[in-house]
């Protein structure tokens, strides 16, 4: 389950930050997960839960993002909307540049 060390990364990212600012609390986490990342956004709230366990982000609410896909398609130029990795244009080409869906980073975190 690649979400537990995922989920652990962020934990450890979040608390280096808290630990830089004093030590202070962290209440809210903020993390961007794209669509197409393969991530469960499910398993990471569980995860977060069992990581934060006993550390400055016990009982911080985790907000996750989950940007559509979406890319470009390098044979006609248009722009679409993509579900999985096998999506094509509506050209039919499969030849497509992604623009979104992909991202997977920590956007905000508020500390109290």
């Amino acid at each position: 389950m690649h979400e537990l060390a995922l989920t652990q990364a962020i934990v450890e990212a979040v608390l280096q930050r808290a630990e830089e600012a004093g030590g202070r609390r962290v209440a809210r986490v903020v993390v961007e997960i794209g669509r197409l990342t393969a991530v469960l956004p499910a398993a990471v709230h569980f995860c977060f839960e069992l990581c934060a366990e006993d550390t400055l982000l016990a009982g911080a609410a985790l907000v996750i993002e989950q940007p559509p896909g979406t890319a470009r398609c390098r044979s006609c130029g248009a722009q679409v909307a993509i579900e999985d990795l096998l999506s094509l244009c509506s050209c039919g080409s499969s030849d497509l540049a992604w623009l979104s869906g992909h991202e997977l980073q920590i956007r905000e975190m508020e500390m109290i």
